[in-house]
């Protein structure tokens, strides 16, 4: 797989744009935007490249072969005809997995079967075994994409998905993901350089990925298994050089970075995921109120993640405290800009401050919005309330 083939790195719906930014700051220069994804070009090296840095992606899959199917017997022949030996190991793990949206099929659990069976078949008549299959993801991966008579096989390079960046092994009540944080972050105005200032912390996972970013370390440095690793073309020397390379890339910028929260647990908590980060020193950790939050006099920008009364807490009761965030921050916050993710639009409007940019994403299923404001000392919009578009 040295020849560059279509590379598709899947992400949560409305990340496709901040992901294409990674991309491209990792040297790849022709890429397309899709809704739930980036489409690039390259190959085994590449893709191995894109698992180890990229912090908003889930998934990356490196085209393997596409083909005309009308039924599942012609999906069987099609893809028995290709040579899978040469790729997954015979005494090794498959894991299959598909979308599937065609007339001739109703149930993807069927389709993965034809599948997987033509994968194992060709692989026993070339090899004399066949892999063990099932749906451990810790061996080599194939993804099936089947909309009406096209079908693209890939190899899922990265097996469990890279949203999480197993450092967080006490996620509190309700956690963002790793790599929706990790959008936040890079969709603020911060300049890594800054204050970062994170109340409401709850497991620190902003303040975690704020850290990361600022040090240029990345998310996925310290796992111990991809499924790229189990593909016959791997090359262990390379990924050791991919890791070489990306710690001599450590910056030893350290921004002043605050995580905060009113439960001692929640402290507790972070403290433990900042430290399976390897990043605890970067961070200084308070017990407080976010009312009681000092800020440096450095500007910089504050970020909070409230509850919103989708899964925790009552709206009514959680008004009060989205009026107490716009008066901190008319109060205390000036030269900062302030961040609220939220996906109640009705606890929004209680900010009552002007937002400068009300950003879209997706918190599971959550409409959600990153609200940013910029907070000019004693100029604040008094009157007016925050809407979502």
């Amino acid at each position: 797989m040295d020849i560059p083939q279509n590379i598709f790195i899947s992400t949560a719906p409305r990340i496709a744009p901040i992901l294409a930014q990674e991309v491209a700051g990792l040297g790849f220069q022709h890429f397309e935007i899709q809704p739930k994804g980036v489409i690039t070009k390259g190959n085994l090296y590449d893709c191995m490249k894109l698992n180890l840095h990229l912090r908003t992606a889930n998934r990356v899959m490196l085209e393997f072969a596409n083909f005309k199917a009308e039924s599942p017997d012609e999906l069987y022949e099609n893809a028995f005809n290709l040579n899978w030996e040469e790729y997954i190991p015979s005494d090794g793990q498959l894991n299959v997995d598909a979308f599937v949206k065609t007339d001739s099929i109703s149930d993807n659990r069927f389709a993965n079967l034809k599948l997987k069976d033509a994968i194992v078949d060709k692989i026993k008549q070339k090899k004399g075994q066949r892999p063990d299959s099932g749906k451990d993801r810790s061996g080599t991966c194939v993804y099936m994409y089947w909309h009406e008579n096209d079908c693209t096989l890939y190899f899922d390079t990265s097996g469990e998905t890279l949203s999480k960046h197993n450092y967080r092994k006490t996620p509190g009540l309700a956690p963002m993901m790793e790599s929706l944080a990790a959008a936040v972050v890079l969709t603020t105005r911060w300049d890594k350089k800054s204050p970062f200032i994170n109340p409401m912390c709850g497991g620190a996972t902003l303040a975690i990925e704020a850290a990361l970013i600022a040090a240029n370390i990345p998310p996925c440095i310290n796992r111990q298994n991809f499924a790229f690793m189990h593909l016959i073309s791997y090359q262990k020397d390379e990924w050791s050089i991919l890791i070489q390379e990306a710690k001599d890339n450590f910056s030893n910028n350290s921004p002043y970075i605050e995580a905060s929260d009113f439960s001692i647990k929640a402290i507790a908590n972070a403290k433990l995921n900042a430290r399976e980060a390897r990043i605890e020193h970067m961070i200084k950790f308070n017990i407080q109120e976010f009312k009681k939050s000092r800020l440096p006099n450095d500007p910089g920008c504050i970020v909070l993640n409230p509850e919103y009364g989708e899964r925790l807490g009552d709206v009514e009761e959680l008004k009060t405290v989205y009026k107490s965030i716009g008066d901190f921050f008319k109060q205390k916050c000036a030269g900062y800009y302030g961040y609220i993710f939220t996906g109640n639009r009705e606890l929004a409007k209680e900010v009552g401050l002007k937002t400068k940019r009300k950003i879209e994403f997706y918190s599971g299923k959550i409409d959600c919005r990153l609200l940013e404001y910029e907070l000019y000392g004693g100029c604040f919009y008094k009157n007016e309330r925050t809407f979502f578009l």
